[in-house]
């Protein structure tokens, strides 16, 4: 028996992931839908509900609007509402659903991965190669958050989970100096990928910028289309303030996709929505649990039916 089939199938660990939001939004609409019609006060509390569960106020107003244009002044029930929400959360979701896959043609494939400490960003890289592993890829990782001793050790750690050759100096060490070395060695080994970990102290924005920066340079020294992908890890957790990490982040480097993790952990699901129709990044991947095999590319529908408390259909 897979490992799938034994857990009930990713949409159930998915929609058991996103119960916290999912009975937040679904006991909402039930308390404003019941015996009522859809006017101007329960498209009110409706916009109110989708905004408290993180949506964004322009997501929000978005779906209350199309719902209003077909079902004004009309009788509707919860799940007709929730069903509506679902497809055109959907709609919104669907340009931004892309995987993150290794081009072997690159040699190396080379992965920048940023985001503020406590993200998840280390777990992150040791799931992806984890599953680039499972793939038949050779996989490199660099230990580029030369701030913190913590985060060298966790990324050896997953170096020896999954059999991956870590390439690490001492804390304090140069981190784009590391990176140059990681991908030199990346290539001598004919390595497929390197996931290259970074450090994340947004309080201190300037030194965070100049370092991210050169990394990015120095990079560039060994192939001048490299990165070829520079992935934010956002915690979902954070809820509204993972918008503003987005905004920071871009303006430091050229993010070009996320990875929003711990999406089990609060009822603050509604957090991918709103980044997907305030920046339009790809999201990559989702995060619901502690094992590789629960960060997955997310599809579009089953994200927003899951949201919905709805079933896959």
């Amino acid at each position: 028996m897979s490992e799938d089939k034994k857990k009930g199938g990713w949409f159930s660990r998915l929609k058991a992931g996103l119960s916290r939001s999912s009975s937040k939004l679904g006991d909402g609409i039930g308390g404003i839908f019941t015996k009522k019609k859809l006017d101007e006060e329960s498209i009110e509390e409706l916009e109110e509900l989708l905004i408290t569960s993180d949506l964004g106020v322009a997501t929000a107003t978005k779906l209350t609007g199309n719902l209003a244009k077909t079902r004004f002044n009309k009788d509707v029930e919860p799940q007709e509402v929730s069903e509506a929400l679902a497809a055109d959360i959907a709609t919104i979701l669907e340009p931004v659903a892309t995987s993150l896959d290794v081009d072997r043609s690159k040699s190396p494939h080379i992965i920048l991965m940023v985001g503020v400490n406590g993200s998840g960003k280390t777990t992150t890289i040791g799931k992806l190669a984890t599953q680039y592993k499972s793939q038949g890829l050779k996989v490199m990782l660099a230990a580029g958050d030369t701030f913190r001793a913590a985060a060298i050790e966790q990324l050896q750690i997953w170096g020896e989970r999954t059999g991956c050759p870590v390439v690490a100096k001492e804390t304090g060490a140069d981190a784009a100096g590391l990176a140059y070395e990681a991908i030199e060695q990346a290539r001598s080994e004919n390595a497929d990928v390197v996931l290259i970990d970074t450090a994340g102290r947004l309080h201190n924005k300037s030194d965070l910028m100049s370092e991210l920066q050169k990394i990015i340079r120095v990079i560039k020294k060994l192939d001048e289309n490299a990165p070829h992908d520079v992935v934010l890890v956002l915690d979902a957790t954070t809820g509204q303030n993972a918008v503003s990490q987005v905004g920071t982040f871009k303006e430091l480097v050229d993010v070009t996709g996320l990875v929003v993790t711990k999406l089990d952990g609060s009822a603050r699901g509604g957090i991918l929505v709103a980044l997907a129709e305030k920046f339009g990044l790809p999201v990559h991947a989702i995060g619901v649990g502690e094992t590789a095999d629960d960060l997955r590319p997310f599809t579009a529908k089953d994200f927003s039916r899951s949201l919905m408390g709805l079933d896959n259909i």
